[in-house]
């Protein structure tokens, strides 16, 4: 049986995904970190809501497509550096991801749609972007948090709460309360959503 245009777009998002030179160790495991990211915000996607459109489940996988390709060092490490560091990452993922979905097939008005999911074009007022960015928070809150929250001061880390808290959606703010967390990360969280 030969694979879906869906299917194929996935594989193709994965084989890029899968070219990291940077490593994250999961459960003792290797893993090329952008691979892992994406395929975490698969699985978060489709647990939170399973119903989500073939658009928003590509959007998702090539939320970090070749990351690594546009270091953050590249711009000033300020505000100002970081947010145009977001913006041209933002507009490579969307151009890598377009070229993927031409090649197997998808016509224009599904590919701008996927598009503008990965640019975050209208959160808080377009639905399935909403989802994609509470899914974005959902997986750092699931799978980073801890960490970064082991490298940072209090203080940062609860700033980093209450803006992830910000961009959520009220469903996605119910989510990430089923979540499992350590004692530490519970009392920050706590004090974060005082």
């Amino acid at each position: 049986m030969q694979p879906t245009k869906f299917e194929t777009a996935i594989a193709l998002i994965d084989k890029k995904n899968s070219e990291d030179v940077n490593v994250y160790k999961s459960n003792g495991l290797d893993f090329p970190k952008e691979l892992l990211y994406s395929q975490r915000m698969s699985q978060k996607l489709l647990q939170f809501k399973p119903s989500a459109s073939r658009a928003l489940q590509i959007a998702a996988r090539a939320q970090h497509i070749c990351r690594w390709k546009i270091a953050r060092d590249e711009y000033p490490m300020d505000r100002v550096g970081y947010l145009k560091w977001r913006e041209t990452l933002k507009k490579m993922h969307a151009d890598l991801t377009a070229d993927i979905l031409k090649e197997v097939g998808y016509d224009d008005e599904f590919i701008d749609r996927v598009c503008s999911l990965i640019t975050k074009k209208l959160i808080k007022k377009n639905e399935e972007s909403q989802i994609l960015e509470d899914t974005v928070c959902l997986v750092f809150l699931d799978f980073y948090f801890e960490e970064f929250a082991e490298k940072h001061e209090d203080e940062k880390v609860i700033d980093i709460l209450q803006k992830t808290w910000k961009k959520m959606s009220e469903e996605g703010h119910a989510e990430a309360l089923k979540l499992k967390f350590s004692d530490k990360s519970l009392t920050l969280i706590k004090k974060a959503l005082a």
